[in-house]
């Protein structure tokens, strides 16, 4: 195992190595590797991306936000082609029915938040659990696209304002309180959810008046 993981790494280090002298296409093609398959430590690349190349910071955030909406189709596929099953073997079939409809209710904001936030977020599992529901590729990808160009593009602007060690400060405040964050990630949706059916409500109310 302690040998598998050190080829892990080993590996991890030389395709960094490679792809960070592309510029802008290498924060994308990080990004992609990032939301597929291998994590690896994007918000400190993003920042010495941007650091190393401030007129053009806009072009590493714009490419860090489409490299992971596209690698995170890998992980929504799995989940969308054997997902069902696999939830299905850990909960009733009752509250896995609960799950897609609050999921579906609102979808786009059920993922776009995530994106948003700072490791350790499990954004994986919301990707996964995005595939599992059936939602929209395009939305999908919309979402991921809006949560990640948010969240680099603030990351950037404080690195470029403070200087690169804020995105560790940054991160150890994450981890430190990661119960407290994904509470207020769930009462955020929850919120913004009742919102959006008081404004369905008073569409139809309008409509039918």
């Amino acid at each position: 195992m302690k040998r598998l993981i050190a080829l892990f790494l080993k590996y991890k280090i030389i395709l960094l190595t490679a792809l960070k002298p592309l510029g802008f296409w290498g924060a994308g093609a990080i990004a992609f590797i990032d939301s597929s398959s291998i994590p690896v430590p994007m918000d400190l690349i993003i920042a010495g991306y941007a650091w190393a190349d401030k007129p053009h910071f806009y072009l590493y955030i714009l490419m860090a936000a489409v490299g992971s909406s596209l690698g995170g189709l890998i992980p929504y596929y799995l989940g969308r082609a054997g997902g069902e099953l696999f939830l299905l073997k850990r909960i009733e079939r009752e509250r896995y029915e609960q799950l897609r409809d609050r999921f579906e209710k609102q979808e786009f904001l059920a993922l776009m938040i995530p994106s948003m936030l700072p490791p350790p977020t499990p954004w994986k599992l919301f990707v996964f659990g995005a595939g599992v529901f059936e939602m929209r590729t395009l939305n999908f990808m919309l979402a991921v696209f809006v949560g990640r160009l948010i969240r680099f593009s603030v990351e950037v602007l404080l690195v470029i304002r403070y200087g690169p060690q804020i995105v560790t400060v940054i991160g150890e405040i994450a981890h430190r309180h990661l119960a407290a964050l994904i509470t207020v990630l769930g009462i955020i949706i929850v919120l913004l959810a009742l919102f959006a059916l008081r404004k369905g409500m008073r569409k139809r109310q309008t409509a039918q008046g």
